[in-house]
């Protein structure tokens, strides 16, 4: 699961270039020619969030959530280490509610299709309520991976370093 985390953590990059692009095309056009695009923003809005959800795995595969460093270092790395089981316990939790609360959207969406009702009239509501649920399964996988390690000690470093 590792790998494959980093390889798609890897693989939203250019996503996220590619919204650059799209973001500057829509600039150019709207600003230099007068002609904005009915696309763009759309675009723009569901490469990022693709890349968002993707990327879940790689940020939990590496342990770069947003962290509270400050406790680490008062608690000392044996105390921090039972902390990040409770943590790790505890997203498994959460995103297993949501992977849960998300599975019947995505479910919905695969027997009668959304548009988003846009001047493109694309297909990104159904999309992105199934990729909302693809996304917490990597998220879990990558916590059960990560639980995983912690039990055999070989728990990469936080963000402190501990």
């Amino acid at each position: 699961m590792d790998r494959f985390s980093v390889f798609v953590g890897h693989g939203c990059s250019i996503l996220f270039f590619a919204c650059i692009i799209a973001s500057a095309l829509e600039v150019v056009m709207r600003y230099g020619f007068d002609s904005p695009t009915s696309w763009s923003t759309e675009l723009s809005m569901t490469l990022c969030a693709t890349a968002w959800v993707l990327a879940v795995g790689y940020v939990t595969e590496r342990n770069r959530h947003i962290s509270i460093t400050m406790l680490e270092i008062i608690v000392g790395a044996k105390v921090w280490h039972i902390f990040r089981l409770v943590q790790l316990s505890a997203a498994v939790v959460a995103v297993g509610l949501l992977a849960l609360a998300t599975s019947g959207p995505a479910m919905k969406v695969l027997a009668r299709t959304e548009y988003s009702g846009t001047a493109m009239n694309s297909l990104q509501p159904s999309y992105l309520k199934v990729l909302l649920f693809v996304g917490c399964l990597f998220y879990l996988f990558q916590l059960a991976a990560n639980i995983i390690r912690w039990f055999q000690g070989t728990e990469k470093e936080t963000a402190g370093g501990h």
